[in-house]
């Protein structure tokens, strides 16, 4: 996959048309606009239409490797649709557990020659069809097309569109005259009304409120004007009401919920959204209602909707990530956008020092500064991570105070130095560094202190599967021969490819056998399972296949004594395999098999066989079982493909079928270069379906006698 050079010169006005357009031209209510810099492998929000920062915050960047529409789309170069709330629960849950509200989504990658620029993300409001449109799609590929034409001709100029540091905002895609004699009969009626009104933004700030609003809620105008109500309003500061308002953003439905104004006023707030903002209707509720969660008496400090889903879908993330890479990728892909620090760094402790994990905000210089630093030095990270206590300074005068040898170094201005504890073990410190004073609420400490926590325990998953990783592939590796012997007048070449995802140790395994100067024995197995118990056993049938080919066994012979060990050994496990012994003078083949897929035989002229073998058990079933040896010929400039079943079986595909496409595959390709020809293979069996078995394939060619 190529990526576009995405950065550079601003982008124009170019880039918010086209998402404008898209949005008025499908009736999208929020729109989203993805760019893939060079060289990265995470999607990156640059333009974001009908939703507050705060709500996209946390999709801000993403992996393009994720279990996300447009990390889908974006990899795979097709539209994902969602349908309905249910589709999206089922397809990709971090989503549906962030955003559990009704909606339709449509995610499309943006191309073009082969070079990948990004991708965009409608969304639609419940109402609308289950399916898209013919129209809607045509206006989705019109405004990829023209997205991909803009960023290339910017690149070609020179100026490529830069990728901002955070997200721009769209305006209103329906910008209102504001006409003065109306907008005094508005404010006329709306003082008239003996209920209250009042207007939120998309962001949730409050821009208006009449005055039985006011006095409903028992604050002033200019104590809310420019704020959000549940942050300036202490009985509306649960979660509840920014949850509604949330709610009413994405799904754009009318919502509502009541919530009592001590002593003991019930009010009924009724949300209206639409593209610029939300119109809230306030009245006095006619009864207590049943039992809700704003009844329940409420912190001073309680912490808001957001922040909750934000610390969900760091979770949830988090819970995705395998490597110790992966977990710093996406705590510092979450945490910057979503919880507002400048910079952050994550430190590990190695042999009695810190080790610089990640970091995201600071420069490289800084964080080497601190790398490697004793676990007796007297820094705020070292005495979280030895205390296992967290620490916050509002100013530096504050960090000054507590520590007087502090250097300001990093032109901050409150920082949070967290404790990242596992099982009472302090294993490491996240240090987030603020731009701006920040006093640090108490529900905020205890959100940042879970946040830590949370990264501790990925971070303890991560080193075990980095671990057991690395030992699953130096066994793996260690059972395969590590390059092929020279024969001459044979050409030959290997190639494994393990399973994408997990650690488990592949049984695939195969092998070239010198026997004499001009004959050689050539295997490939399978294993039944995924363990140190199968990959165990694939060692035992290779020395044992080695020591009976050597002996000038025939290739059944191989396998009948091969099986006899196995049934002796009596392990529950099963393989297949198949032998093939290669007489170069006389051109020919002599092969058998215990129930492995075919070789191909593709012949000089270029055109291939399948061949078929006479059946036979997989080897451990039966020590009876006999294996028939198969005598082909294998002239000179013929390409001989031993393979595993990871090559060829897809879930849902037939076999047969499946091995015809390879071979007719290798048929196709050209084959001068026999490098290629494997990799060819490899591409032909990845683009079919993605692959989750191990492959191991050999291609081996005669050249006549030396």
């Amino acid at each position: 996959m190529q990526s576009s050079p995405a950065h550079g010169r601003t982008a124009g006005a170019a880039p918010d048309a086209v998402l404008a357009d898209a949005m008025r031209d499908t009736g999208a209510s929020v729109g989203l606009l993805y760019l893939l810099p060079p060289a990265e492998r995470v999607l990156r929000l640059v333009l974001a239409g009908g939703v507050s920062g705060k709500i996209a915050a946390p999709w801000a960047r993403i992996p393009l490797d994720a279990a996300i529409p447009v990390a889908d789309a974006v990899r795979d170069g097709r539209l994902v649709w969602l349908g309905s709330q249910e589709e999206i629960a089922r397809r990709y849950p971090r989503l549906g557990i962030v955003l559990p509200y009704d909606f339709k989504l449509a995610a499309a990658p943006i191309t073009s020659d082969g070079t990948v620029w990004g991708g965009i993300v409608l969304l639609w409001p419940v109402w609308h069809p289950p399916q898209l449109s013919a129209i809607e799609q045509k206006a989705i590929d019109a405004c990829c097309r023209r997205a991909a034409e803009i960023l290339h001709q910017a690149a070609g100029r020179g100026h490529p569109v830069r990728v901002p540091d955070e997200p721009r905002l769209l305006p209103p895609l329906h910008p209102r005259d504001a006409d003065p004699e109306q907008a005094a009969a508005a404010l006329d009626f709306t003082a008239r009304l003996p209920v209250g009104c009042c207007a939120l933004d998309l962001d949730g700030r409050l821009t208006f409120i009449n005055a039985a609003g006011t006095d409903l809620v028992g604050a002033a105008p200019g104590a809310l004007l420019g704020n959000r109500p549940w942050e300036v309003l202490l009985w509306l500061h649960g979660p509840v009401f920014e949850d509604r308002y949330r709610a009413a953003v994405v799904s754009r439905q009318p919502t509502s919920f009541t919530a009592r104004r001590p002593p003991d006023a019930w009010l009924r707030f009724q949300l209206y959204p639409d593209g610029s903002g939300v119109s809230v209707h306030i009245t006095p509720a006619d009864e207590q209602p049943a039992a809700t969660a704003t009844q329940v008496p409420q912190t001073v400090e309680p912490i808001g909707a957001t922040a909750l889903y934000h610390l969900t879908h760091l979770a949830t993330a988090l819970a995705e990530a395998a490597g110790v890479h992966d977990v710093v990728e996406l705590a510092a892909d979450q945490i910057v956008p979503a919880f507002g620090p400048k910079a952050l760094a994550l430190l590990t402790v190695k042999e009695g020092r810190l080790c610089i994990t990640g970091y995201r905000g600071y420069s490289p210089e800084l964080m080497a500064r601190f790398d490697a630093a004793p676990l007796t030095s007297d820094t705020p990270a070292v005495h979280a991570i030895t205390t296992a206590t967290a620490a916050f300074f509002p100013t530096f005068a504050d960090l000054k105070k507590a520590y007087p040898p502090a250097v300001h170094q990093d032109e901050m201005a409150s920082w949070a130095f967290l404790p990242m504890i596992v099982s009472g073990r302090p294993v490491g410190s996240l240090v987030l560094a603020y731009a701006r004073p920040r006093i640090f609420p108490p529900a905020e400490r205890a959100l940042l202190t879970s946040m830590a926590g949370l990264i501790a325990q990925a971070l303890d998953r991560a080193r075990l599967y980095d671990a057991t990783h690395a030992l699953a592939h130096s066994l793996q590796t260690g059972l395969l021969p590590r390059t092929l012997p020279h024969i001459p007048g044979l050409e030959a070449v290997a190639r494994y490819r393990p399973a994408s995802h997990g650690v488990d140790i592949g049984g695939d395994f195969y092998d070239l056998i010198p026997c004499t100067n001009d004959t050689a024995v050539v295997i490939i197995g399978d294993v039944q399972g995924h363990d140190p118990a199968a990959a165990a056993l694939m060692g035992q049938i290779r020395t044992a296949v080695r020591a009976h080919a050597t002996a000038g066994s025939t290739p059944g012979d191989v396998l009948a004594r091969t099986n006899r060990l196995l049934c002796d050994l009596d392990t529950g496990l099963f393989a297949s395999c198949l032998i093939a012994h290669l007489n170069l003078p006389h051109q020919r083949a002599r092969l058998a098999t215990a129930g492995h897929p075919p070789a191909l035989l593709r012949h000089p002229d270029g055109h291939t066989d399948v061949l078929r073998l006479p059946p036979a058990l997989l080897l451990g079933i039966d020590p009876d079982a006999d294996y028939r040896t198969t005598d082909v010929s294998l002239p000179p400039g013929a390409v001989l493909a031993l393979y595993t079943d990871g090559l060829v079986e897809t879930p849902g595909i037939d076999i047969d079928e499946a091995t015809g496409a390879l071979a007719h595959r290798l048929t196709t390709a050209h084959a001068e270069i026999l490098e290629t020809l494997a990799d060819t293979l490899l591409n032909h069996a990845e683009r079919a379906a993605p692959r989750t078995d191990d492959i191991a394939l050999l291609l081996l060619r005669p050249h006549g006698r030396p």
